[in-house]
């Protein structure tokens, strides 16, 4: 049985943990021959200055007989995007591929070689909304780690790529290869394509006083409890009033909206990872009603949670 063949896209100014973190996943895996292909051949600069060793120039590497195309993003990629032989060899490539990926705003070069027009993509957030205003025949995604649509694949920026990978060592190998890999490099396997960017680690601000950072400890460990300003100020501490207003300070919302971003990710977990009813869910992560979960899904994701959790099953149908 001959490996699979996996080969990355790389230029001036990429983001070195696009290409590292994917192809460690896939060496790790075994049964891949990865390759790295740039413009020319030799030392490549990563735009935070590292080179990496490009064993081949397109120029020397026939686009014909790949299994898998990874384009890496980095804040290259528009210069890159104007090299004419890369775009024309990304184009090439992608036409005899089983599968196309882009990790970051390696979907900029996707979309230049026109190969995502009428595709749904994700990129990193930072970069989603320049990718739609400059492909409209793209649809763009901003909130999800990676996505699949028929033969394209995209994922978000930086460690999003290794997602991706393990997806794909997943839809090749099996779940239990993929699940040695991420524990060999200590990863979830696998975070949902469908998980959003934006989770409350990365949203929000972090607290810089104990007091705070008590509550807010608090309010993760269980999202589900009553947390008024009363109990989350006996957490910290503090009296009410002294807590409203440092915690607002501190975090740049107040305690209550807060609480409520983690809960809808708390549900947002549960309606993707399990079967229970939206009641006994919206009752478990503190809602008390599944009204108020409604109200909430509208208000932060612009969703019923009912449509969220098709829409998620369906999005994760796509990536296996």
């Amino acid at each position: 049985m001959h490996p699979h063949r996996v080969t990355f896209v790389i230029f001036d100014g990429f983001q070195a943990l696009d290409l590292v973190g994917p192809y460690e996943v896939f060496q790790r895996a075994g049964g891949y021959d990865c390759t790295v292909v740039a413009p020319m051949p030799g030392p490549v600069g990563t735009d935070s200055g590292l080179p990496v060793h490009a064993e081949h120039g397109i120029a020397a590497l026939s686009p014909a007989g790949l299994d898998t195309l990874v384009v890496v993003g980095g804040t290259g990629v528009h210069s890159a995007r104007h090299d004419a032989r890369l775009i024309d060899w990304i184009a090439a490539a992608a036409r005899g591929a089983g599968r196309i990926a882009s990790v970051c705003s390696g979907a900029f070069l996707l979309a230049e070689a026109g190969l995502l027009n009428g595709r749904r993509v994700t990129t990193h957030w930072a970069r989603a909304e320049r990718l739609a205003q400059e492909y409209p025949a793209v649809t763009v995604r901003p909130d999800p780690i990676f996505l699949r649509d028929g033969d394209i694949w995209s994922s978000a920026g930086v460690t999003a790529g290794m997602d991706l990978a393990l997806a794909l060592v997943e839809q090749d190998q099996g779940q239990q290869v993929a699940l040695e890999v991420a524990r060999h490099l200590v990863l979830f396997l696998r975070r949902p394509g469908n998980q959003s960017q934006f989770s409350v680690g990365l949203w929000s601000m972090q607290p810089t006083s104990d007091p705070i950072r008590q509550a807010v400890t608090a309010i993760h460990a269980d999202p589900g409890a009553r947390h008024d300003i009363a109990g989350l100020a006996a957490h910290a501490g503090l009296s009410p009033r002294h807590l409203q207003r440092r915690f607002t300070a501190e975090l740049g919302i107040p305690p209550a909206t807060y609480v409520e971003r983690v809960r809808v990710e708390a549900a947002q977990r549960a309606l993707a990872d399990g079967g229970d009813p939206i009641d006994v869910v919206a009752r478990r992560y503190g809602f008390g009603t599944a009204e108020t979960l409604r109200r909430s899904f509208h208000r932060r994701l612009g969703v019923a949670p009912s449509d969220y959790r098709e829409r998620f099953r369906s999005a994760m149908g796509e990536t296996l």
